[in-house]
């Protein structure tokens, strides 16, 4: 049964109030969802700091937010490339220095479907590297300015993680013998659901409930991850199906985000997303989470990995 919580149209921007004084960290935010976040929380007066790989995009990203909101718009960048961890700590190191409170940060940014294994400077597949260990390294790095805040950790995955082998392939974490551009895709946002709800988890059992944790989903929407990262075949579908009622403006595609990093009296253990046709499209609200997104076992020993491979262990 679709949430109602919100009403018939679901969550939508209306909802929020001024955000004056509150600033937003967002990774990959120069381009479609993460753009598109950054656009509605400067319209309600909030600094918005995109941690994103590529200086000219995010430049020219800057430059368009300027112009429909004025000079004044408080946006800036960082350069960060989540597929670096050393570039991930030096980024984080910047915002320490440069940004003194975080009332949200949105892991916004991820690769998808990358046709053939390719792996990151630090030996990680590509999709598992960027998507989750990145952004578990940026996390840990800025928690204690989250916390100091009393902020929240958003983290943006995809009904992809219901997909594939539903689980965490521990054996072969790089996809060595079955390398497969979807199922492998789906681990990582598996993975990245996991850190989650395994650090709501860990928050809890400490007695630290100055941070929230959030995880939602952007349905299916008009972005450029698939033609970033896609085969021909990929895009070429993902194009067909963009010209239908299956997809939604990246705008749309960005609600979910916002929400989690400004609504309150969520849920914590959930997954917020489009509740239409499929969860793929419609209002925004509390969708369904399946069982294995949150299995224990799994999401601790994925957690004890995660430090390992990142060379970071939080304090909590």
């Amino acid at each position: 049964m679709a949430d109602t919580t919100f009403g018939p149209q679901g969550w939508t921007p209306e909802r929020l109030g001024s955000l004056v004084g509150k600033t937003f960290v967002i990774t990959g935010a120069n381009a479609g969802a993460g753009f598109q976040a950054a656009r509605t929380l400067l319209a309600k007066g909030a600094k918005v700091v995109m941690l994103n790989r590529s200086a000219e995009k995010s430049h020219a990203a800057i430059a368009d937010l300027k112009e429909e909101f004025g000079g004044g718009a408080e946006v800036s960048f960082i350069r960060m490339d989540l597929a670096s961890l050393v570039s991930v700590r030096e980024a984080a190191a910047e915002v320490l220095k440069s940004v003194s409170r975080i009332d949200a940060i949105l892991c916004n940014a991820a690769i998808a479907q990358v046709p053939t294994q390719q792996l990151t400077v630090d030996g990680f597949e590509s999709m598992l590297g960027t998507n989750h260990y990145g952004h578990f390294l940026l996390c840990g790095l800025l928690f204690e300015r989250i916390e100091t805040t009393q902020g929240r950790i958003v983290v943006v995955s995809s009904l992809g993680y219901n997909m594939g082998i539903k689980t965490i392939q521990f054996d072969d974490m790089n996809w060595d013998k079955n390398y497969h551009q979807n199922r492998t895709y789906s681990q990582s946002k598996l993975a990245q659901m996991m850190f989650a709800y395994e650090l709501q988890d860990r928050l809890a059992a400490a007695n630290r409930t100055n941070v929230k944790v959030y995880v939602c989903h952007p349905g299916s929407s008009r972005t450029s991850l698939i033609k970033t990262s896609g085969n021909l075949v990929t895009r070429m579908m993902f194009g067909l199906m963009s010209l239908s009622p299956m997809v939604q403006s990246a705008e749309k595609g960005s609600w979910p985000e916002v929400m989690c990093a400004t609504e309150d009296g969520l849920e914590q253990r959930a997954l917020y997303g489009p509740t239409g046709w499929m969860q793929f499209v419609g209002p925004v609200g509390k969708g369904t989470l399946h069982p294995h997104a949150h299995d224990k076992s799994v999401m601790q020993r994925l957690w004890d990995l995660s430090e390992q491979e990142t060379g970071f262990e939080w304090n909590l």
